[in-house]
């Protein structure tokens, strides 16, 4: 298949309070005017709160790191992920789709250079994924395979962020603290994440090539609840951008009709 050598090597998916209140002593009238003061007004001085300061948030370690992630992540039922692929500086895919927790499910279409210019679709439940691929399967209608099966599970997994996510765990390298950013108007935490190559693409169900390096890093940007918003990596020559949105906004996944799937 086109996508096939692509897909081989896909591992795919950061005041000063107030100042005190000062008065004054007015002399009180006495029916006379006298040429001086009855009294030496006292001098007031005005003290100014010293500014607080805030402590510096805390950053996410070694430790921390794959907790908060998957602490902030199973708190949402659903997401947008869209993401781009490129090879060696050409744009090979694009992915648009949508993703449910519970039940695991996701909706997403795959377009570029990877498919002869053409769409594929896919569906995927659970463990039951329906695929339509340009040139392998007619027009409008889908195949039924395992989710994890050969290629084609290889390439539902590459628009899969969360696959990418549990593939971290005792594999984490170190982890990174990279600076605050702002990307689409909201202020984002990056961290880069070393993860083992091999390891972390086994657990995606995926063989790293020969020449794969042995370690790998994936950049996450975190909103400050650890929630991903995206994330990116490069692997000989193949680089994945992905961003997650429109989190726990209502989103049904269905299986296409029986009439739509041939063997």
């Amino acid at each position: 298949m086109k996508y096939r050598a692509a897909v081989a090597t896909l591992a795919a998916v950061p005041l000063a309070l107030g100042l005190a209140a000062c008065g004054n002593n007015d002399p009180k009238a006495t029916g006379y005017r006298p040429s001086i003061p009855a009294e030496t007004p006292t001098a007031v001085i005005t003290k100014t709160a010293p500014p607080i300061v805030k402590a510096p948030a805390a950053r996410l370690n070694r430790v921390t790191f794959v907790p908060a992630m998957n602490s902030a992540l199973t708190k949402q039922k659903s997401w947008r992920i869209t993401g781009r692929m490129t090879v060696n500086g050409t744009v090979g895919m694009t992915m648009n789709g949508v993703q449910t927790a519970q039940p695991s499910a996701m909706s997403m279409e795959m377009s570029g250079a990877a498919f002869g210019g053409k769409t594929a679709k896919i569906i995927q439940i659970k463990n039951v994924a329906y695929v339509s691929m340009p040139g392998t399967t007619p027009a409008g209608k889908f195949v039924k395979i395992k989710a994890s099966a050969g290629d084609l599970g290889q390439l539902i997994d590459s628009g899969d962020p969360t696959a990418i996510f549990k593939s971290f765990g005792s594999n984490l390298g170190s982890v990174k603290f990279v600076g605050a950013e702002t990307i689409g108007g909201e202020a984002l935490d990056r961290y880069d994440v070393t993860v083992d190559t091999a390891k972390a693409l086994a657990l995606q169900h995926k063989k790293p090539p020969a020449s794969a390096p042995k370690t790998m890093t994936y950049s996450l940007w975190m909103d400050k609840s650890h929630l991903v918003r995206r994330m990116s990596f490069d692997l000989l020559g193949i680089s994945m951008l992905m961003t997650m949105t429109d989190y726990n906004k209502p989103v049904h996944i269905t299986a296409p009709p029986a009439s739509k799937v041939v063997k």
